[in-house]
């Protein structure tokens, strides 16, 4: 009887218009009997987006199943007493994951595979029950399975193949809440999902997406349990070892090289940013695990050391593949979105061809029309060199590919910064709009004293009073003095002073790298538009007759004017690192990763936290290693397009040591800290921003409310009270391990917080997805639209403002134009740098934003969850709808007007590709 009432509720799901046909039978199935899940689907104009993986047939329980089934239950009851179980069959129907595209060797194997499996080399299923047999005080097991019909199946297209076993079980068996799965194969299998048909409790789904090993690479069973969430106390006796089991598996045992088959999870420290061996110039300090370099942990590989210095471990050279655990890699659209884009993924192996094809004439950006035909002709064809590269460029399919796709070598898309309003960057209300609303609003700060002081030590880098006074400013502050705009909350600040000054004499001494550390005063003008009012430019003291420290204010004349273009220039490159290293980097990819390889160290899969969390962790750990490959590494892109050179990584570990706090990233913490709001119950948020139109804040306050109370409502339907939380020893192994291990270097810091209360683990999980999904965003997906176009935010610079008595200050007299261009990047700088913030900011097909799930079956085990999913999920498309509103309102001038770009950052849906906008639910670029 409940196998037909299975089967009468699947027809019900058939008939849901919102439901496609190819995942009603897997949703019928994966739900519990007598719970009403219809309404989430029925009752909503929209329904969250499914995962390719569900949109495939899951077949129905088989006639000779149910009449098997149903003759057992009868005879059961009727004549065999209960204390006799009897055998019936159950069927397992699971779902492999093919590549779409496969190499020879992949294909050759694959077919090796085949003819072992119709011998019997198989995949081998078991399930296991949740109780526990009284006789063997072992969980019961049923028979083992075999994977039926592989070889006949191996030559199938299609993405997604569905296999069929048989399994046999005893009345007695009970639930079942794990099964093993044994690959007998040579290769591994990317092993989707299991659903288990004719249980008398319905349908019991598996979800896995896991690559499978084989028996060879790796001897044990994989073990996977069913989408029922388990706090640790609760766990079914049966299931309680093999828990334990797997959490140790995943932690390994700290030693070895990591093979990139394994699925382990460790920690060290960023020695591996170097290369030591090529010479002393490639050295790097080793970043975590000392005082002078404090930094998160990274996922440990286990590589060798090198030759020169054994602390110090072996690198891996693109285009091999560096060690992540092997369910953290990107999946195939994925991989192909990052590698296959106009070229762009390999553009490092074109630099030594074109420095070597290059000439003096085109090394630099003369004119603006130079910047622009990297959009309209590519550069390739703008040097003249199209031809000659491509000879000795040993790719010639990838440069077909680029070739038909983009009608040019690294032709560039026009970035939007230009699009509305060609000359919109000269302006300078537009370069104080970006500090709100760019791909760095988080820099900015409310003036609270003025003029600025140093937290530096005054004997190291000078006095720590700024140079900045109020004659600079007090004619632009619309008759205001400076106390009263203070007062009335009308000067703001960004200051890359203090980050920038203790590295400045190493950054100037550096081959084409000049830089200062600089001060920006902002005033709100009664349209609540900023207006830039001054600029402080310091450099380090050298003697007592050395100007250190000099300011720059709005233009009066022609020379003025290219003065004060270079001093915003200059603020812009302060900007672009900082933005990099201290705020996109380090806390949204370095500090997150120690909290995410916890997770999978300490938290079960079964775990509540865990099933709550593992959206947010996707492909974080891969997107993080290809940095300490090819972005953060020695020679890589940030060292050699940004003004910090061979330092950056220097300062963002300064930055960590010095400014870095986990409580503060949470955003409503973050804005009082910077004085952009104050605290105010009466407000939704219970702050009230002191700039009314602030962008960032004003839509990133609608998503963390979002984020929060949806995080909320899941925290208190697994802890209802505060005990449960404190006697969850799996959740606080997760928080202490990320603390203790993960950020070790800081892990004595008053600030962090505690984990005792429902209100506490709210707090720490919501700045957790806030991190990884909004604010991500919000800092990584503008970075091409505002800055491919470089002069609009040059990551370099590598000329100083010149004096009156500098012998460049002819030159910049001669052609102010040419000077300023000079004093950017150069043209493969600039290309380099245009190629890589491409591929950041570009959305990939298979992108899940948030309120969406891409595996919705992992929720089916419990209805409340679901329900409030759904919630959580409408809140979020109507937050879009206020967003693209907010867009269009003419009041709201920092984001709407002639030439100004929508602010859409975090605007919640994208199309794949680089739109401006998006939220995904992890950090994947």
């Amino acid at each position: 009887m409940a196998l037909s009432n299975e089967i009468m509720r699947s027809s019900m799901i058939e008939k849901s218009p919102l439901v496609s046909s190819s995942t009603r039978v897997l949703l019928s199935h994966s739900f519990q009997p007598k719970q009403n899940l219809l309404a989430p689907f029925e009752n909503r104009t929209r329904v969250v987006r499914l995962r390719k993986a569900a949109r495939f047939p899951v077949a129905a329980i088989s006639e000779d199943l149910v009449k098997t089934s149903s003759s057992s239950s009868s005879s059961s009851s009727s004549s065999v007493p209960v204390e006799k179980p009897v055998k019936f069959k159950v069927r397992a129907v699971v779902t492999v994951r093919n590549k779409i595209k496969e190499d020879f060797k992949e294909i050759l194997v694959k077919q090796l595979d085949a003819i072992a499996d119709s011998v019997g080399r198989n995949v081998v299923l078991e399930l296991v029950s949740t109780e526990i047999d009284p006789k063997t005080k072992a969980p019961k097991k049923s028979s083992e399975a075999v994977l039926k019909d592989w070889s006949k199946k191996s030559n199938t297209k299609s993405e997604r193949v569905n296999y069929t076993a048989e399994f046999s079980v005893d009345s007695s068996f009970g639930e079942p809440g794990a099964i093993t799965v044994t690959n007998k194969h040579q290769q591994e299998f990317f092993l989707e999902s299991i659903t288990i048909e004719g249980f008398a409790s319905g349908a019991v789904h598996f979800p896995c997406n896991s690559w499978v090993q084989a028996r060879k690479d790796h001897p044990g069973k994989r073990i996977f349990f069913t989408n029922k969430p388990y706090l640790p106390s609760d766990t079914p006796a049966g299931l309680k070892l093999l828990r334990e089991k797997e959490l140790r598996n995943l932690r390994g045992d700290g030693k070895g090289v990591r093979n990139l088959s394994d699925r382990i999870y460790d920690y060290d420290t960023y020695n591996d940013l170097g290369n030591p061996d090529k010479g002393i110039e490639h050295a790097r300090p080793t970043l975590g695990g000392s005082e002078k370099y404090p930094y998160p942990r990274r996922c440990r590989t286990g590589r060798v050391p090198t030759d020169a210095d054994k602390l110090a471990e072996s690198r891996v050279e693109k285009p091999l593949p560096m060690y992540v655990p092997r369910d953290e890699r990107f999946e195939e659209s994925k991989q192909n979105t990052f590698s296959v884009k106009r070229l762009k993924g390999v553009l490092h192996l074109l630099i030594p061809s074109l420095k070597s094809s290059l000439s003096a004439n085109n090394q630099d950006f003369n004119e603006l029309s130079d910047v622009e035909s990297l959009y309209s002709e590519g550069l390739l064809i703008k040097l003249g060199l199209q031809d000659d590269i491509l000879k000795k460029v040993p790719l010639p399919k990838l440069v077909s590919k680029i070739k038909e796709s983009s009608q040019g070598i690294l032709k560039y898309d026009v970035p939007k910064i230009i699009t509305k309003d060609k000359f919109a960057w000269l302006r300078d209300d537009e370069f104080a709009r970006q500090a709100i609303a760019g791909v760095n609003p988080v820099s900015i700060e409310r003036l609270q004293v003025f003029p600025p002081v140093s937290k530096l030590d005054p004997e190291i880098y000078g006095p720590a009073v700024s140079a900045l006074r109020e004659e600079h400013i007090l004619s632009q502050l619309n008759g205001m003095t400076v106390q009263q705009a203070i007062d009335e909350n009308k000067l703001f600040i960004v200051d890359h002073h203090d980050v920038y000054l203790p590295f400045l004499e190493r950054i100037n001494a550096l081959d084409g790298r000049k830089s200062y550390a600089t001060r920006t005063i902002l005033f709100l003008t009664p349209l609540g538009t900023l207006k830039p009012v001054a600029i402080e430019l310091s450099l380090p003291p050298a003697g007592p007759s050395f100007r250190s420290k000099r300011v720059v204010t709005p233009p009066v004349d022609a020379t003025t004017n290219w003065i004060w273009q270079l001093a915003k220039a200059h603020v812009c490159s302060n900007d672009a690192g900082a933005h990099q290293l201290a705020h996109h980097w380090l806390r949204t990819h370095a500090c997150l990763e120690p909290f995410i390889l916890a997770a999978h160290r300490q938290l079960s899969a079964m775990h509540p936290v865990f099933k709550l969390l593992d959206p947010h962790m996707r492909y974080t750990l891969e997107i993080n290693a290809l940095a300490r490959q090819s972005l953060i590494s020695v020679d890589g892109v940030i060292e050699s397009c940004f003004t910090p050179g061979r330092y950056a990584m220097e300062i963002s570990s300064s930055v960590y040591k010095n400014v870095w706090r986990f409580d503060m990233d949470s955003l409503p913490a973050d804005l009082i800290r910077r004085g952009m709001a104050v605290p105010d119950p009466t407000q939704p948020h219970g702050l009230k921003l002191v700039m009314e139109d602030y962008p960032y804040a004003d839509d990133g306050l609608l998503m963390w409310s979002a984020i929060e109370n949806w995080v909320r409502k899941y925290v208190n339907h697994y802890y209802p009270n505060s005990s449960v939380i404190s006697n969850d020893k799996e959740l606080q192994a997760w928080y202490s391990e990320s603390v203790n291990v993960g950020h070790a270097d800081l892990k004595d810091e008053s600030w962090w917080p505690t984990l005792k209360t429902s209100e506490d683990l709210v707090s720490i999980l919501t700045i957790f997805i806030w991190n990884a999904s909004a604010q991500h965003a919000a800092l990584n997906f503008g970075q091409y639209p505002y800055g491919g176009f470089v002069p609009n935010r040059p990551p370099l610079m590598r000329r100083l403002i010149p004096e009156e008595s500098d012998p460049e200050y002819a030159s910049f007299l001669a052609d102010p134009q040419k000077y300023f261009l000079n004093a950017l990047p150069s043209v493969l700088q600039a290309s380099k740098y245009m190629a890589v913030v491409d591929t950041l900011s570009t959305h990939s097909p298979d992108e899940e934003y948030l309120g969406e799930r891409q595996q919705p079956s992992i929720w089916s085990g419990d209805a409340e969850i679901i329900e409030a999913f759904y919630d959580f999920s409408a809140e979020i498309r109507r937050i879009e709808k206020v967003i693209d509103s907010r867009n269009c309102d003419r009041t709201k001038r920092n984001r709407c007007g002639a030439g100004v770009l929508p602010y859409e950052l975090l605007a919640p849906s994208s199309e794949p590709g680089v739109t401006c906008r998006g939220v995904p639910n992890s950090v994947s670029t």
